[in-house]
């Protein structure tokens, strides 16, 4: 059952400039989908379109299917209501989503009276509960603290509390560990999966780290240029990938979890991701890839075979035109 389904997704800047470009893609109920791509590829703005949280300057058009209803034919009223309660999000800076005017426990009980209508003292008694489950020590404690007196692992689990705090049925999580401490991020994913585990609900995971998509996620996809340009399971995408650019993802991740190579030269992708307004027409990724012919000054359609889609005029198990494969 298709649970959140975006459609023809475009987030434009002033004068048209298109930072997302035509993204499409499904998520199962409870099942749980990488997002992955450099910064720059549009992961963050997909997932802000998705919750109707963009800057008023940017406009996003397409459609965001939450079920049978089209969240961007609804009222704001009505995306209120959905937001925080069946759709939930976790910010990749939790100091810049917390208010630092208000203790902890009242930001994780404010969701819970405005959404699930408690009053004062049950929202407290409610977000102490939450804050013991996200593993905050002393949680009566800390329901009294301020978020700039709590560290930052400390902070990403009060918003983890928030998320969760409503029951919802799809969580967006971007890049929740990248502010963190390197010894903090593998505990406070741990708990990110027991969360999501718990609750049975779906997960959009936006993340750099591979590692953590293979062991989270049941599908994967690629982002690049503001376009998606591959998707399909976790399992095929990361150890057969289709698109030249999930697989230069997948070599620069695998060289940093393992041992250094002898030469002590670590495999990088060619140049680095343009400016928005910067990247070449065709396929996005046509400047930095190693297999660009002619053809790429063409944009190639996401195509496959119902599991898995790319978007490349040569993936990789097709020889490239005029090479031989001997």
């Amino acid at each position: 059952m298709t649970l959140l389904s975006v459609r023809d997704l475009t987030v434009s800047a002033p004068g048209g400039l298109a930072l997302v470009d035509g993204v499409s893609l499904d998520i199962e109920k409870g099942e749980r989908v990488g997002l992955i791509g450099e910064s720059g590829s549009g992961k963050s703005l997909t997932a802000l379109a998705v919750m109707g949280l963009l800057g008023e300057e940017l406009k996003a058009t397409g459609h965001v299917f939450f079920g049978n209803e089209d969240l961007f034919a609804a009222s704001e009223r009505r995306r209120c209501q959905l937001r925080g309660d069946a759709i939930s999000m976790i910010f990749q800076e939790p100091m810049m989503a917390l208010n630092p005017t208000m203790r902890v426990g009242k930001q994780v009980g404010e969701t819970l009276r405005i959404h699930r209508g408690l009053g004062r003292r049950a929202a407290a008694r409610a977000a102490v509960d939450l804050l013991g489950r996200v593993e905050l020590p002393d949680p009566q404690r800390c329901a009294m603290m301020y978020p700039h007196e709590l560290s930052g692992g400390q902070r990403q689990r009060v918003m983890m509390a928030i998320a969760i705090s409503c029951d919802p049925d799809v969580v967006l999580a971007d890049e929740p560990t990248t502010a963190l401490d390197v010894t903090v991020q593998r505990r406070v994913l741990e708990l990110l999966d027991r969360l999501v585990a718990e609750e049975h609900c779906a997960l959009l995971l936006i993340t750099h780290d591979l590692a953590v998509v293979s062991e989270m996620c049941d599908r994967v996809v690629t982002m690049y240029g503001g376009r998606v340009v591959e998707v399909g399971p976790a399992a095929r995408m990361l150890t057969s990938p289709a698109h030249p650019y999930t697989e230069a993802l997948l070599e620069t991740s695998l060289a940093v979890s393992v041992d250094a190579p002898s030469d002590g030269v670590l495999p990088a992708i060619a140049g680095s991701v343009p400016a928005a307004g910067a990247f070449p027409t065709g396929c996005p990724f046509r400047d930095r890839c190693p297999r660009r012919t002619e053809a790429c000054e063409v944009t190639p359609p996401l195509a496959g075979d119902g599991t898995h889609a790319v978007a490349c005029w040569w993936p990789i198990a097709q020889p490239v035109a005029g090479t031989s494969t001997r």
